[in-house]
């Protein structure tokens, strides 16, 4: 339990199939698949899913051609979130406005771009941009972001994989609960679907989707699921104590009840540990004061690759099995592919609208379920309405074994 509560209070996202909070939740509701087909150098056509917001609604053009993908997505998300939330960034509050983004990685997209562009020179380094470093430091979306908004509080990004969004809310409530702001622009980005080593990487692994209707790529718990599809986006949050949202009459989405991060520290790199995922959850239940009984829905990480969906079936197994009304449990990748490390913040705001409309969105492109991911009260299908949804659990999980669960309760 928290010394004080930490509420939401605005969201600004843009995913493969919108770009806002209530297209979004249209889109999944109404099965809108944001993923196609795109054409990426030395790797010829694959399956993605690409962003289409405006990038000069926030920046001018100067920004665009000397910053980054990651930043321009981090910066629309900030700004759609800070106009959500109805805060102005001003001479009195902005050293006291932090920010904390989650990632996977970035700078790649530029690096690639840079060498290749050298490389139709002989391998000219006097052609080789100066904006290289600022472009590839590990603090460049958050920083790009605080450029943009003249925010003069403090600003990182967090490096957790694909338990990335899921930190990024972390950091940003605990920093809150430390007192360092007053206000946190906290989530998580992603620019993957812009790199081509991403995709030849799981390409090499055999992890990545295939399919010849790209919106049927993505498919977690189907029988025939047979890799990732890998998609950019972003999703930041308003994070704030829940007095001063109540002090400023702020619109409260939930509040966060609990959260957990731990590792696997297994043999392998990308083979998830069910006993892991397990205990994480497990420990976001009791940080936060509940029980497995207490969760109405559980939002899956379940990335469409054989082994990794099965383990975290196992888990949610583990955890859930004995409830006699157990939690519907859902997943978001079927309709935008794998958001890296924007996946546990996007993944999260599909589902807080259940909040108020009581409607549990469903997974995309289950046409035959796994007898192994035989989950009880897995949505497939179409959604299922439910008048009573009041707390959910998000699963976000990573390479290297890095897993993370956040608690979020009705505002």
């Amino acid at each position: 339990m928290f010394s004080e509560k930490i509420v939401i209070t605005g969201i600004g996202l843009t995913s493969p199939n919108a770009n806002s909070l209530e297209e979004y939740r249209e889109a999944l509701l109404n099965s809108k698949s944001g993923i196609k087909n795109i054409t990426h150098r030395y790797i010829g056509e694959v399956h993605a899913g690409e962003c289409d917001f405006s990038p000069l609604k926030y920046q001018n053009k100067k920004n665009l051609r000397t910053g980054t993908r990651a930043g321009s997505i981090s910066i629309f998300c900030a700004n759609e979130a800070l106009n959500d939330a109805n805060i102005e960034v001003n001479d009195e509050n902005r050293d006291k406005v932090g920010v904390y983004i989650g990632t996977t990685e970035h700078g790649n997209v530029e690096t690639e771009n840079e060498v290749y562009n050298i490389s139709q020179f002989d391998y000219d380094i006097k052609y080789w941009t100066h904006h290289h470093n600022p472009r590839s430091i590990s603090n460049n979306p958050a920083g790009e972001v605080t450029c943009n908004l003249e925010i003069t509080g403090p600003h990182y990004c967090i490096g957790a994989a694909c338990a990335a969004g899921n930190a990024g809310l972390i950091q940003g409530m605990q920093q809150l609960l430390f007192g360092d702001v007053d206000i946190a622009i906290a989530g998580g980005i992603s620019e993957s679907s812009h790199t081509f080593g991403i995709f030849a990487s799981f390409n090499s692994q055999g992890a990545l989707a295939r399919h010849t209707d790209p919106t049927k790529a993505s498919r977690p718990f189907d029988k025939d699921r047979n890799g990732i599809v890998v998609s950019e986006g972003g999703c930041l949050y308003i994070l704030e104590r829940k007095s001063d949202a109540i002090a400023r009459g702020a619109k409260i989405y939930g509040e966060i009840a609990g959260y957990a991060m731990n590792s696997d520290a297994g043999k392998t790199s990308v083979l998830p540990n069910a006993e892991r995922q397990a205990q994480c959850i497990k420990k976001a239940l009791k940080k936060a004061g509940l029980t497995a009984e207490d969760i109405d829905i559980v939002n899956s990480h379940a990335t469409s690759t054989p082994m990794g969906d099965i383990q975290e079936c196992l888990a949610i197994k583990d955890v859930f099995g004995e409830c006699k009304k157990g939690p519907f449990i859902n997943n978001t990748k079927g309709f935008i592919g794998h958001a890296m490390g924007a996946a546990g913040a996007l993944e999260l705001a599909g589902n807080i609208p259940a909040f108020e409309d009581g409607i549990v969105h469903h997974c995309l492109n289950v046409d035959e379920l796994d007898p192994e991911c035989a989950l009880p009260n897995l949505v497939i299908k179409e959604p299922i309405k439910d008048q009573d949804i009041n707390i959910i659990l998000n699963n976000s999980f990573g390479m290297l074994g890095i897993n993370s669960c956040l608690i979020i309760k009705k505002g």
